[in-house]
């Protein structure tokens, strides 16, 4: 079902033409053209109100961010964020994470963040999870050699699902934790759907899964 867009909303984003790219088929493989330096390209699927990539972007000038949001309404509040941090590092992609080929080209990025994705619960809707062996493939390919992903959620059986997929698609795990804010991991930054679950006591769960070379 296509998603109805509330008047204006479209209008709202695409005023922020600074830093929400309109066409960004135009840059696949060519990203360092955008944002005028060639650093890594790190890559954020389903980026929610912003908190955890403009606090990556502002932490590390140095590294190019890609956010990527479906949700109109919740990608603007991002868009803010980033301006108000006066953001040079940074740019919003406003589409499905299924046109990930279309943006990006085989081994063009260095590490993608998936956090607290939809974990889509039921056995037949398997498919639909960012997570899912098909998404997998996808990434590995547009990694380049030893790139990551880095993985968050607040569900254990999403968990346990990913860590088996990551296995499946031959990713090497590393720095599993059942309960990051109870681990000695440093340097942890969280989104905001993560701050108000380790307000209502949940654990935390997180990998990082690497392409072997």
């Amino acid at each position: 079902m296509r998603r109805r867009k509330k008047p204006g909303s479209e209008e709202k984003l695409l005023s922020k033409d600074k830093l929400v790219v309109a066409e960004p088929e135009r840059y696949k493989g060519t990203w360092h053209t955008y944002f005028q330096q060639k650093g890594e390209i790190h890559v954020e699927i389903g980026t929610g109100r912003g908190q955890f990539l403009t606090t990556m972007a502002e932490r590390n000038p140095h590294i190019n961010y890609v956010g990527i949001e479906m949700k109109e309404e919740v990608l603007l509040q991002a868009v803010i964020k980033a301006e108000e941090k006066k953001l040079q590092n940074i740019a919003f992609l406003w589409l499905d994470a299924n046109r990930l080929t279309e943006i990006f080209e085989d081994s063009e990025l260095q590490r993608m963040f998936i956090n607290f994705c939809d974990p889509w619960p039921k056995n037949r809707w398997a498919k639909r999870r960012l997570t899912y062996r098909g998404f997998l493939e996808i990434y590995k390919n547009l990694l380049a050699a030893s790139g990551e992903i880095h993985f968050k959620t607040d569900n254990a059986k999403l968990f346990e699902f990913s860590l088996n997929e990551f296995s499946h698609c031959d990713f090497q795990l590393k720095k599993i934790t059942f309960d990051l804010h109870q681990s000695d991991l440093q340097e942890n930054i969280t989104t905001e759907y993560e701050d108000k679950f380790v307000q209502m006591g949940k654990p935390i769960y997180r990998c990082e899964a690497r392409k072997r070379n």
